[in-house]
């Protein structure tokens, strides 16, 4: 998907081609390969469970609504599997001024499926004006023979998910992800996001591409409520389960036709767990992250406990199975949420439990109302409030000033009288937690950074991520790109030629860009992007935007003597 203009530009990283010096040869990969030592395998089967906007305060809500409500001294979280914490930072974005600091979804999946860091966005693919596709462990493992699934509550293709088997510059680009899960190899894909499935985003309209067919002509088995999801049988070996258009509602706002986290993934592990070589699988609580971003803490809770009864699930299974690795993490905290506020030394635990539904349900209901009586009688019937005031009838009015309008205020309103509170909307930079059972236990003790996630996820089942990475880079490239008024697509020019080897000078006095590869020589008069090849006129134009220069993939494959192609949908140079 492409957000206004039809361009993808840099940002004040651009350098001015004024500044363009002699850029030396970069060589190409060595093609010499050793063979590596086997390595130890200590777990047949690995399984990542992922608390997406789950940082410590979250977890802390969840155990005392557990003591109070459900008469549980602990979390099933809290049985001895605590084993450290991880450091959530991204790198600098090549699209904005985000230093990485606070990570979002997208960069931090990256590390903890891949173990590299890349910038807020990227999937699975690193950092730069040129960038190249990571592989996943689930990639890995798929090299091994082993089975691999992808479930989670959130869209199937939204950004935790996607890093583990698709890679594009940017995670928006969820029609482009949908599509790459076709040819992934990928057995199980469970979650929502059916719409990305149905239709395609063309010039910012949608288009009925329904591509769900294709899927089942793959093998896939596949299931849109909780009857379809019982109905495939545990031999089955590919299954696609979309259970919701966006995201499957909260675990407040659920009916019964709308299967479970532990559901969704007790049939994963159902079918994943029939292949002789083992199985890597992921599974995402992904909306402890959306009911974060809107400061709802009773919907935020009920997510919690879900994520920890899924939890109980997986720990069951590789307990009774042996030879079963898992670990537990976060990508980051969402809302920068605090257990009191006010500077009262207390918290209202016993209302954690009065909303019988989530704001997401009463948007449309708050929105239609007129009066303060409809407010009242709406919040009395949700939550049980019957005293609210003049105040906090008109902040519900009014709305807090975000996104979430109205919702967004009944929200801060309930957070008041909760005894707790908020930074904002966004996600914030604080270390997450990170619990683990069986071998990999031992290789995320202590403090941790989200890369060993991946590291020694892959090294527990001796999965090869390096290899897999190359055989990657090898097929795509990922750079930045410009589509000209003409409908033309430039990409920019040094970044991308020193990427391929590629001798780049520039030329003050005739201001004049050249391009040199072996015994072919390019050159570009930047005044008017007119480009000449081995010294005759080409019809090539190049272009020059914001000190940058770009020019068409034609002009890379003359110097390399390649027949490189562009793939718009997934926004990547394919190397044939």
């Amino acid at each position: 998907m492409k957000k206004g203009l039809k361009q993808i530009m840099g940002s004040g990283l651009a350098v001015s081609l004024l500044a363009l010096s002699l850029a030396g040869t970069v060589s190409a990969a060595d093609s010499t390969t050793t063979t590596p030592a086997a390595p130890a395998t200590p777990s047949k089967n690995l399984i990542v469970l992922i608390g997406d906007g789950m940082g410590p305060a979250e977890v802390t809500a969840a155990r005392y609504y557990a003591k109070k409500f459900l008469n549980k001294d602990h979390l099933e979280l809290d049985g001895g599997y605590y084993v450290g914490k991880a450091t959530t930072y991204s790198q600098p974005s090549p699209y904005t001024t985000e230093s990485g600091a606070v990570t979002d979804s997208a960069a931090a999946g990256t590390a903890f499926s891949t173990g590299n860091k890349t910038y807020n966005n990227a999937i699975s693919v690193s950092n730069g004006d040129v960038a190249k596709p990571y592989a996943s462990v689930i990639e890995a493992a798929m090299k091994q023979g082993k089975a691999t699934g992808l479930v989670t509550t959130d869209n199937i293709t939204g950004a935790t998910p996607a890093v583990w088997a698709s890679h594009v510059r940017q995670r928006s680009n969820q029609n482009a992800i949908a599509s790459q899960y076709l040819n992934s190899g990928v057995n199980v894909f469970f979650g929502g996001g059916k719409i990305n499935f149905t239709t395609k985003e063309d010039n910012g309209k949608r288009t009925d591409k329904n591509i769900i067919p294709d899927f089942q002509a793959k093998g896939y088995q596949t299931a849109f409520d909780k009857k379809g999801l019982d109905a495939i049988p545990a031999t089955a070996e590919k299954a696609l389960g979309l259970f919701a258009d966006a995201e499957i509602p909260y675990v407040l706002d659920r009916t019964d036709s709308i299967p479970s986290l532990p559901q969704l993934s007790q049939k994963a592990l159902d079918i994943l767990s029939q292949n002789k070589n083992g199985f890597v699988l992921m599974v995402e609580q992904g909306r402890i992250d959306h009911a974060g971003h809107a400061n709802d803490l009773p919907a935020n809770i009920q997510e919690m406990l879900e994520l920890d009864a899924t939890f109980k699930t997986l720990v069951d299974f590789a307990k009774k199975d042996g030879n079963t690795s898992v670990v537990v993490t976060a990508d980051h905290e969402t809302g920068g949420l605090s257990l009191g506020r006010d500077n009262v030394y207390e918290l209202n635990v016993d209302l954690f439990n009065k909303e019988k539904h989530s704001y997401e349900y009463l948007d449309g209901i708050l929105k239609k109302a007129q009066t303060a009586d409809d407010v009242r009688k709406i919040v009395a019937d949700n939550i049980g409030f019957t005293d609210l005031t003049n105040e906090e009838i008109q902040l519900i009015l009014a709305g807090d000033g975000s996104s979430y309008g109205r919702a967004g205020g009944y929200n801060n309103v309930v957070s008041k009288r909760l005894a707790i509170g908020w930074t904002g909307h966004g996600h914030t930079g604080v270390d997450v937690g990170v619990w683990a059972y069986g071998p990999i236990a031992a290789l995320v003790k202590g403090d941790v950074d989200n890369t060993d996630i991946a590291k020694n996820g892959a090294k527990v089942i001796g999965a090869d991520l390096a290899a897999a990475t190359k055989e990657l880079q090898d097929k795509y490239i990922y750079p930045l790109f410009k589509v000209t008024r003409d409908n033309k697509t430039l990409f920019t020019a040094r970044s991308l030629a020193e990427s391929l080897g590629i001798q780049v000078a520039w030329d003050e006095a005739s201001r004049t860009v050249t391009f040199t590869k072996d015994s072919q020589k390019l050159s570009v008069l930047v005044s008017t992007g007119a480009i000449t090849v081995n010294g005759t006129a080409s019809t090539w134009v190049g272009n020059v935007d914001n000190g940058k220069l770009y020019l068409p993939l034609e002009a890379f494959n003359q110097l390399l003597g390649k027949s490189f192609t562009w793939d718009s949908f997934n926004e990547r140079i394919v190397k044939n």
